[in-house]
């Protein structure tokens, strides 16, 4: 079992920037795919992005494609999520997340299967 930490959250105005951090221990973290899922109030929990165990990989929701960059450190563990010309509407409590099995399939995302406890971001306008 996976154990995934997310830091980096915080309160930012419309336009700025924010980095999170995720670090995962527990299994090979350079085995598999990670991702990042966001819920904001009221709402579904709805993916964001992932990529795959090289980082060759990477896939990202229509709603952040272009702002938002995915990217992992295997040596360190760790996988990002660097939020650039952030909106109010990407407020949400954001977590990491390990892939289940193989990621094969690039057009879907992973099927995950660990999650860490979340951090929060708040845009405001």
């Amino acid at each position: 079992q996976v154990q995934l930490v997310e830091s980096g959250g915080g309160l930012v105005q419309a336009g700025d920037s924010l980095r999170l951090s995720c670090a995962a221990s527990g299994r090979t973290f350079s085995n598999y795919a990670m991702g990042w899922l966001r819920q904001a109030p009221g709402k579904e929990r709805e993916f964001v992005a992932a990529i795959n165990w090289s980082g060759i990989t990477r896939l990202y929701a229509g709603s952040v494609k272009g702002r938002f960059t995915i990217s992992r450190d295997n040596a360190k563990n760790t996988v990002f999520l660097q939020m650039d010309i952030t909106k109010p509407e990407d407020t949400a409590v954001y977590y990491c997340a390990a892939a289940r099995g193989i990621w094969s399939d690039y057009s879907r995302q992973p099927d995950f299967g660990s999650w860490g406890q979340g951090t929060q971001v708040t845009v405001s306008s």
